[in-house]
């Protein structure tokens, strides 16, 4: 019997906007304030899953999510990545980045590049739904 999916079986995060096709959402993460993912609503594994016209859908929402990340928080890095080797659930996790934050210029899942390191405050959420709203409905 497969694993139940975290995705499937929960938003993935603290839920900013959604359509039926897609959904993004914050992720709790105080290292990295802002840190979202977009999620494809239906269990799919790969991009290539995905038709055409459904694979532009999804990254229009990866784009629309990291420039209103870029217009709200003035990242010096916005990170893409589709990994899913531990959830095998179709999502992006669009992450911005800062040169002084813990793992900069390593990815957040390596080592920490440094221990102490400020935190910045977390974006207004009503904000970020909000932009999100206004580039994607």
């Amino acid at each position: 019997m497969d694993k139940p999916c975290e995705l499937c079986d929960s938003p993935g995060g603290d839920l900013l906007w959604r359509d039926g096709f897609c959904r993004v959402v914050l992720v709790d993460d105080p290292d990295y304030p802002g840190f979202c993912r977009v999620v494809l609503e239906r269990h799919v594994k790969e991009m290539t899953d995905l038709e055409p016209a459904e694979r532009t859908r999804l990254m229009n929402a990866v784009f629309a999510t990291e420039a209103v990340l870029r217009a709200l928080l003035d990242p010096d890095k916005v990170n893409l990545a589709s990994l899913g080797n531990v959830t095998a659930h179709l999502h992006w996790h669009v992450i911005p980045r800062h040169q002084r934050d813990r793992h900069f210029p390593r990815p957040i899942w390596a080592e920490p590049a440094r221990a102490d390191v400020p935190r910045r405050p977390a974006p207004d959420r009503g904000a970020l739904a909000a932009a999100l709203k206004r580039r994607l409905d």
